[in-house]
């Protein structure tokens, strides 16, 4: 799936490339013309080096060791993809290496998790969502971001995306949370949607029967923060559950 959000002519960075398993599946579908395989681990780095090796393609992928966008150069390429990590650090890394998203078109991002973070980042460093996909797999839930480079004018269509919005039945829906629940994942609703916010929930009030326990004031503070989050998802779900065809 993230695959298939790769504009065809592209020349890709696929940061934390582990194995180099996407580069090479673009490499060989013909959707690339060129990919840096980036990876900060000694282990996955040499497993990438030798599947790019073995599968033929020295040529048209390269591997390179080092930290974030630290493997790319301003210019080199317009497409950067980065999957399998928390969301927090791939704002971080986004952000260390903003010198090198010069010349870049398309981010493709796929969370772990903290999905939130990655939103609030592109918003605010002019950055359009333009589309989420969720997907199970084994067992796990992950959710692909596209983004693509923004210009002065998408500024107002970004902030009309995440502003506030009343579903029927008079539920509103804050800018807060929709950065953490997803604008279009919310307009969709997919089932699997549903079954992520389920599974969200019931770790939420884990964490609130923890915090209960504590007779610190900040951990009755917090308790109460997390019931009232609890509240508004439980709201949002139910609304949305019952409008779906």
């Amino acid at each position: 799936m993230i695959a298939d959000r790769v504009p065809t002519g592209s020349k890709v960075a696929d940061i934390g490339s582990d194995h180099a398993l996407l580069p090479t599946y673009l490499a060989q579908q013909g959707i690339i013309v060129y990919a840096v395989a980036g990876e900060v681990n000694p282990g996955p780095f040499e497993a990438a080096t030798r599947q790019v090796l073995e599968s033929g393609l020295s040529k048209k992928i390269s591997v390179r060791s080092g930290d974030g966008l630290a493997v790319i150069e301003p210019g080199e390429v317009n497409v950067i993809t980065i999957a399998g990590m928390g969301g927090s650090l791939m704002a971080s890394i986004l952000e260390a290496g903003k010198q090198k998203l010069e010349g870049v078109t398309h981010l493709i991002l796929q969370p772990n998790v903290g999905e939130d973070q990655v939103r609030k980042w592109l918003l605010a460093e002019g950055w359009n969502l333009d589309a989420e996909a969720i997907l199970e797999e084994d067992g796990k839930i992950y959710e692909i971001l596209t983004a693509t480079a923004g210009s002065a004018q998408d500024k107002n269509s970004q902030e009309a995306l995440y502003a506030e919005r009343t579903l029927s039945g008079g539920i509103v829906v804050s800018k807060e949370r929709l950065l953490q629940m997803g604008p279009y994942l919310l307009e969709e609703a997919p089932e699997v949607w549903f079954s992520k916010w389920d599974s969200e929930l019931k770790k939420l009030a884990m964490i609130e029967g923890q915090l209960k326990l504590s007779t610190a004031e900040a951990s009755a503070l917090k308790a109460e923060q997390i019931a009232q989050e609890i509240k508004e998802i439980k709201e949002v779900l139910a609304c949305l559950q019952k409008v779906k065809p």
